[in-house]
């Protein structure tokens, strides 16, 4: 039977997802980070099908999402979404190492993926923590300098005031080049990694992901490691198919 069960985890409110009898062993384990606006709850039938063939699935929310939702606007919580991506790399990095100190964690399978921000934050993160084993980006940019300069770029044009002075604005573009996976390729290290975008995606670039997967190839031994799935006439949501094949895609990397 599968559990689901609602912990916190250093104060990290998630979901846990396994088979009950395998609970407390040591297990290939997926964290699943969420998008901007969603929670937890709404990657369940990923966590389900994968607990289901064996494997631990923790499902946290980001900070000003779900459980950890605060009383402001959604204007106020889109300045901050770099600051929630920046967040939930430690808090990848705070699961990690509870997955260590419980010894619930089987080798070094440990896999990273998410949607849109959560695939945002799984690229970020690829460029700070080697321990990642394998990773999935679905609907998300492994180009996070251009994202942040297409969005500051169409606010702009939509002659809005920017929250954030010219100066703070140079120092986050230089923040986010440290953790940019587009500007640091060679910390792939052959890292099976699994792309998903919709080609009609008008939230996040589906060019953003789709060169850089032209150009990371190249960086591969094994090309068979790097994904890239694409669904023609699909826009900025996640479909069953996409669920689907990247539960196969674990099966075979995790």
């Amino acid at each position: 039977m599968i559990e689901i069960s609602k912990e916190y985890w250093n104060d990290i409110p998630l979901l846990h997802v396994v088979d009950q009898e395998k609970k407390d062993q040591a297990l290939p384990t997926l964290t699943y980070i969420h998008g901007f606006t969603s929670a937890k709850e709404h990657n369940l039938p990923l966590a389900y099908l994968l607990a289901e063939k064996g494997y631990r699935v923790l499902l946290p929310d980001s900070i000003l999402h779900g459980d950890r939702e605060t009383d402001i606007s959604h204007a106020e919580k889109e300045i901050r979404f770099f600051d929630i991506v920046k967040q939930n790399l430690d808090d990848v990095e705070s699961i990690y190492q509870e997955l260590i100190a419980k010894q619930l964690l089987e080798g070094n399978r440990f896999g990273l993926a998410g949607t849109s921000m959560g695939g945002i934050t799984t690229a970020a993160a690829l460029t700070q923590f080697s321990w990642i084993k394998t990773a999935g980006v679905l609907m998300g940019s492994p180009k996070i300098t251009a994202y942040a300069e297409q969005l500051i770029g169409y606010m702009k044009a939509q002659q809005k005031e920017l929250p954030i002075p010219d100066d703070q604005l140079i120092l986050l573009i230089d923040e986010l080049k440290e953790m940019d996976l587009s500007l640091q390729m060679e910390k792939l290290f052959g890292r099976s990694l699994f792309f998903w975008h919709g080609e009609d995606d008008m939230v996040v670039p589906f060019d953003h992901a789709y060169s850089f997967y032209e150009e990371a190839i190249d960086h591969y031994k094994n090309p068979e490691n790097i994904r890239f799935l694409k669904e023609i006439g699909r826009g900025h949501k996640v479909s069953r198919f996409a669920i689907l094949e990247f539960v196969k895609w674990l099966e075979y990397q995790l």
